[in-house]
């Protein structure tokens, strides 16, 4: 290996074929990230030799490693760009573009100088594909000889890849410099151009390392895209997997051309996976690798571990095993494809792909993957109950608002104690294992706890509403009967994202009010229930919007006469005298149970947890602290600072509070009344001492014992 500081002159200046080998990524520099950057430098540097002719200011524009090839026949021995092919293509696209703009302005010497640079000379030259000295082989092999062999000036629109990012990159750097050299006089003007050649043919310094033939370039591939990489766990698993099938003598060209399916947009488009924003690509071939190993692996280990893998636990050459990978890469992507049409029927499989998307979750894909892996000839039925458990175990922890940071290491270790169980037996097996998780961060909530969360949450405010439709959705679904044997419905809900509409609705004061403050705190907390959401057309949404409930142009009016969701379809009935607090709870009890069906659980599951912290504070009630001796009646409850009156809020024997002659249930109603808006009652209100409500909540919840508050301060 030898090492040294070169400029492009040095570089390019032989003639020669600097190969881009088809397994490197494909051209990604734009315009805002690197080519304004890189002419904001060459500009600088030229303009900097105009003023100092003599510093010959340089510029340093990074590493690139080449290495040598063996047994080539033909006039150039190539060499092949290992790290750095993104900027040894912009400087061949700058170069070229400069060269163009030197030509139209008869600078032919100057321009014939960075010509030598990157093409051929025609005596070396045998074939027409032998002229350029950078050879891409990928997918942008097509732009990049157009653009680059193209007669100057540039006819850009005339291009058949006017689309590529490497044409765009010399229209601007063509643009760019034919501005910068303007309309001057003659002599000035060819100053200019001498400097702006000086830099571009000397002014840049690469630190250039060059590999012997049978010298380890993967080792300093992944040593330079170590840190800071911009590199994805794709591109590096790309390189490794081609140097290591070019070291086994199999023919890449037909490898990459048939088995490596990653170059496309669908792949290289980013997905959210929880912290990090990944392509699709590096996602996919970290949860394929979970599904092998069944160990869960950061995002940022995937090719670490990928190599690991390949090289000491998979009993499979590379070459028998990436058509594997593409195998099931196709799959994945049919799922995904599947999952965003939204009037397609789905199976159970991109069912659950589109409710993992429509939530943000990624958790279950794996299983997924290992559930369909070549060889393992599970029967349809028993891939379905297995998902359907899975995503039970997930979409209840999502209806109870439970974490899922912590379901990753269980899916993992799922699909490790599971892999060798026989088909026929793993159903049980898989239910059995979820059924026996008793740790908070990882349990399978029974049909109480599911109950007793949704029932009086305001779950319009509590949950994203991707994750929101997928619960009414599923509720719509479970109507038209496809959770049971046979649908009673031609089809599923379209899934188009359908509004989800308040039935009583949030603005109500204007249609439906009520006078006793005690009453409008109790239509406050019931207007973001379950029970109080529906999905309509976008049609019929716009129609009803704020609306009274009666009437013939009222909202049950025109539901029942408009709306075709199964999900409305009992309204009209239950509704006749009107819609009230009473109804909300009723129906909300109605859609969990719908719920409940769609996602299962074995029969007598409830759902223990064994290290089960306090309840959340959302569930401690003043009768609670009253009854629990917190909190004394009679005790006076004063206000935070702020612009409205002070006025107490009294404990009553049945642990309201009286405030201004009304009475309240609940803290934040009688902080609502007061502040006229949303509030955080239990940091609202001081207790005599002058600490907040919340520290009794906090104490009572810690399960401590506490001296009733005193009634004086």
């Amino acid at each position: 290996m030898k090492t040294e500081v070169r400029s492009p002159l040095d570089i390019f200046n032989l003639p020669q074929h600097l190969v881009i080998p088809l397994f490197q990524r494909p051209y990604v520099w734009n315009l805002e990230n690197q080519w304004v950057p890189l002419w904001d430098d060459i500009r600088r540097l030229a303009e900097l030799r105009l003023q100092e002719p003599s510093a010959n200011a340089t510029h340093f524009f990074g590493a690139v490693v080449l290495q040598a090839q063996e047994n080539q026949t033909g006039t150039f021995q190539p060499r092949l760009i290992i790290d750095g092919q993104q900027r040894l293509t912009t400087l061949q696209l700058v170069m070229d573009a400069t060269a163009s703009v030197l030509e139209a302005r008869d600078e032919d010497n100057l321009a014939r100088r960075l010509e030598e640079l990157t093409h051929n000379p025609a005596h070396y030259v045998e074939h027409e594909n032998d002229r350029l000295k950078l050879r891409h082989t990928n997918r942008d092999r097509a732009a990049f000889d157009e653009v680059m062999q193209a007669d100057p000036p540039v006819d850009y629109e005339a291009l058949t890849h006017t689309a590529s990012l490497l044409t765009q990159g010399h229209e601007y750097f063509c643009t760019e410099v034919d501005n910068w050299l303007g309309a001057m006089p003659g002599a000035e003007s060819h100053l200019r151009a001498e400097a702006l050649t000086g830099v571009l043919t000397r002014g840049l310094q690469l630190v250039v390392i060059d590999l012997q033939s049978d010298e380890n370039s993967q080792e300093i591939f992944e040593t330079l895209n170590a840190r800071g990489t911009p590199l994805t766990a794709a591109d590096l698993i790309k390189n490794f997997v081609f140097q290591r099938l070019d070291a086994d003598g199999t023919d890449t060209a037909k490898s990459y051309r048939d088995d490596w399916p990653f170059d496309s947009v669908f792949w290289e488009r980013g997905v959210s996976a929880g912290r990090y924003l990944i392509s699709r690509s590096s996602l996919f071939l970290n949860q394929w690798l979970v599904s092998r190993v069944g160990e869960e692996i950061s995002p940022r280990q995937t090719f670490a571990r990928f190599k690991h893998f390949t090289e000491h636990e998979a009993a499979q050459s590379m070459t028998s095993l990436l058509p594997i990978i593409k195998q099931q890469a196709d799959q994945y992507q049919r799922w995904t494809e599947r999952a965003g049409e939204p009037n397609s029927p789905l199976n159970t499989v991109e069912l659950n792909v589109y409710r993992l998307h429509a939530s943000e979750l990624e958790v279950l894909k794996p299983v997924l993957i290992w559930l369909h892996e070549p060889g393992s000839n599970h029967h349809q039925t028993v891939i379905d109950r297995v998902v359907n458990a899975c995503e039970s175990w997930v979409m209840r922890r999502v209806l109870t608002r439970l974490g899922t940071s912590d379901l990753g290491r269980v899916v993992a270790d799922l699909i490790k104690s599971h892999r060798q169980i026989a088909s026929e037996n793993l159903t049980e097996a898989v239910r059995s294992y979820l059924t026996r998780l008793n740790a908070t961060s990882t349990y399978w909530p029974g049909d109480e706890q599911v109950i007793e969360e949704i029932k009086t949450q305001p779950v319009y405010r509590r949950f994203k509403r991707g994750r929101l439709r997928v619960f009414l959705e599923a509720i719509e679904d479970h109507l038209r009967g496809f959770t049971g044997a046979k649908p009673l419905g031609n089809e599923r809900v379209s899934r188009i994202g359908y509004p989800i509409e308040h039935l009583m609705p949030q603005k109500w004061e204007a249609n439906w009010p009520v006078e006793n403050p005690l009453e409008q705190e109790n239509r406050r907390d019931h207007i973001h229930r379950l029970g109080n959401l529906t999905l309509l057309t976008h049609a019929l949404n716009g129609k009803v919007s704020n609306g009274p409930w009666l009437g013939d142009n009222g909202k049950r009016a025109l539901i029942d006469t408009h709306d075709v969701f199964l999900l409305n379809r009992r309204l009209r009935d239950i509704s006749g005298q009107g819609w009230t607090e009473q109804q909300i709870d009723d129906r909300t009890h109605a859609l969990i149970e719908c719920l409940l069906l769609t996602w299962p659980v074995p029969e007598g599951h409830v759902g223990e947890v064994k290290d089960q912290p306090a309840g959340p504070t959302a569930s401690v009630t003043l009768k609670q602290l009253v009854s629990a001796g917190f909190l004394i009646p009679g005790t006076e409850l004063r206000s935070r600072s702020g612009n409205w009156k002070d006025i107490p809020a009294i404990v009553n024997n049945d642990a309201s509070l009286s405030l201004d002659g009304q009475r309240f249930t609940t803290p934040s109603g009688a902080g609502h009344y007061l502040r006229k808006g949303a509030t955080n009652g239990w940091h609202f209100w001081l207790l005599p001492d002058g600490q907040r409500l919340s520290v009794l909540r906090d104490e009572f919840l810690l399960g401590r014992q506490r001296p009733n508050v005193s009634l004086d301060a």
